[in-house]
């Protein structure tokens, strides 16, 4: 086992209620769920996503913590959280990364997978 080290999984959903289609506006939601499978208590300060349309159009995402909370978990516990985002066609990828910082001090970057989010499937396809 590391001794720095979170585990991400995430469950990507497409928003038809939000959605508009016909004016090029797609709403997904995704949901994360953070484990720390590390040795150490950590905390998640601050993330990065690239939210990619099938288009080409990349937007990076820069912001601290997650939807208002910075989590410090404990060896063994978990975090989740539900947020969304827009894309102007119906499918799109994104992947980021975490930024986080043990109680000892070392500071250390989880990635996040990149996963799909498709309109067409409901947006359940994940990527491994």
């Amino acid at each position: 086992m590391a001794k720095y080290q979170f585990h991400v999984e995430v469950l990507p959903r497409f928003l038809s209620d939000q959605s508009a289609p016909a004016q090029g506006h797609f709403v997904f939601s995704y949901t994360i769920t953070i484990s720390n499978t590390g040795e150490v208590a950590a905390q998640l300060i601050s993330r990065t996503w690239n939210v990619n349309d099938a288009n080409g159009h990349t937007e990076k995402v820069k912001g601290l913590g997650v939807v208002g909370h910075q989590p410090l978990l404990q060896p063994g516990e978990k975090f989740e959280y539900t947020s969304g985002t827009r894309l102007r066609t119906p499918t799109g990828t994104m992947h980021g990364s975490f930024f986080c910082v043990a109680e000892d001090g070392e500071k250390f970057d989880t990635d996040v997978p990149m996963f799909v989010l498709d309109a067409l499937s409901g947006g359940s396809r994940t990527l491994h």
